[in-house]
């Protein structure tokens, strides 16, 4: 049983930075795909950034800011973000699946309780 635990969010001033970080409980894969979403109310989710250690995708809105990396013993994820907008509040989910082939998020089974991230 695959469990997500999101945890990093806060509060940050614009220009600022965050970061955020995944555990993958009861993972048995060796590589897989670990994305981050976000989402704000009223709005669809939204793929920011996917990683299957082949793949690596990035949304054109957070390229050069955030930076995906795992620690593969840890079973981690970690999400940096940098120069932080107002734009990027919001509430951060990691989710999983085998590949990153696609970043729909109807396509990922696995998701974390998510974190929420507030930028001022």
């Amino acid at each position: 049983h695959v469990q997500l635990v999101e945890s990093g969010g806060g509060s940050v001033q614009a220009g600022g930075s965050l970061t955020l970080s995944c555990v993958n409980y009861g993972n048995t894969y060796s590589s897989y795909c670990i994305a981050w979403f976000r989402q704000t109310p009223g709005k669809e989710r939204e793929g920011v950034v996917g990683s299957d250690g082949g793949i690596t995708y990035y949304a054109d809105t957070v390229k050069g800011r955030f930076t995906i990396s795992r620690d593969n013993a840890k079973n981690t994820v970690y999400l940096q973000m940098s120069s932080l907008k107002a734009e990027d509040t919001a509430m951060y989910y990691c989710a999983t699946r085998r590949y990153c082939t696609t970043m729909a998020p109807d396509a990922f089974g696995n998701w974390g309780q998510g974190t929420q991230v507030t930028v001022s």
